[in-house]
């Protein structure tokens, strides 16, 4: 695996490509059906609204051109995905959506697409489309699950429920299209044993891949006027590595881990600070790993 104990997201790539493969990520200035009414018009409670790297005030082209620079001073030879980060990227209609994901596939040197959104805001003629843009490049669909608990997205002001992001799962996978989860460890009111059963429930839909998120407060959400008036308690960092290594322990050998760790626009940061350190999260990761000899995918 690339000398982690896990499928990481460097190994399934470098194995596909026969090279580094990087991200871009941008903002293609769409809404989400949770923000404008459709659904709800507050977001969900931990949402900033912020975007990824790039900024809808830019153009997409001026966006990829500007965060690929940065990234080809790190690996100039590498090859590019163009990340749809920031709001629900297939809420809009069909030929405004297809404008976006054509124009993107047409830049030099990119080998495929992802595409962030939610489970409730894909249409049937929107699905159509991506099985046949599938079909064209190596496409991903991004989808924030958060946690497997319906109580907890509600508390959450997901907007959706379990059930709901089962048959959108099964839809995108009836289609050949391959789908990453996302999940949200550090939830209140949720104990390590539901953290766990999240990871059961992703092994049963069988995706692609996951990205793990630690739970953290950031400035301009409702979670932190939440946090201002009642403070609940946040995983350390301790707690948070030890509970990804147990998830780590039961999740299939055969999902791509595509994040182990949460990364936070350290301005409006307001908990955990521990948050900060990736590096030295992920470093520990790797020693904890080794030193207690789990092996993804050894107690599913």
């Amino acid at each position: 695996m690339n000398e982690k104990r896990y499928y990481s997201l460097d190994k399934f790539y470098r194995t596909r490509y026969g090279s580094k493969v990087f991200k871009v990520s941008l903002d293609a200035g769409l809404t989400c059906p949770n923000k404008d009414g459709l659904k709800g018009k507050n977001g969900c409670i931990f949402c900033s609204g912020a975007t990824g790297i790039g900024s809808a005030k830019d153009t997409l082209r001026e966006q990829f051109d500007i965060v690929r620079a940065n990234l080809y001073k790190k690996w100039p030879h590498a090859k590019c995905i163009p990340f749809l980060e920031a709001n629900t990227n297939t809420y809009a209609p069909l030929n405004r959506l297809k404008s976006i994901y054509e124009e993107l596939l047409g830049y030099e040197n990119v080998v495929g697409l992802n595409i962030a959104t939610r489970c409730d805001a894909i249409t049937d003629e929107v699905y159509d489309y991506l099985e046949e843009l599938n079909r064209k490049t190596d496409l991903t669909i991004e989808l924030g699950l958060q946690s497997s608990f319906d109580e907890t997205l509600k508390y959450l002001n997901r907007g959706h429920t379990k059930e709901e992001f089962t048959r959108c799962v099964n839809e995108l996978k009836k289609r050949g299209i391959p789908v990453v989860v996302h999940i949200i460890n550090g939830l209140p009111n949720e104990t390590e044993e539901m953290m766990m059963e999240t990871v059961h429930y992703v092994n049963s839909l069988k995706p692609s891949g996951i990205k793990f998120h630690m739970l953290y407060i950031e400035e301009g959400t409702a979670l932190c006027e939440m946090f201002v008036q009642n403070p609940f308690p946040l995983l350390s960092k301790d707690e948070y590595i030890r509970i990804v290594c147990n998830q780590i322990a039961i999740l299939d050998k055969d999902i791509v881990i595509h994040r182990l760790v949460s990364d936070p626009n350290a301005k409006k940061l307001v908990e955990p600070k521990w948050l900060t350190r990736k590096f030295e999260i992920l470093n520990a990761i790797d020693t904890l790993l080794e030193g207690e000899k789990i092996v993804q995918g050894m107690k599913k």
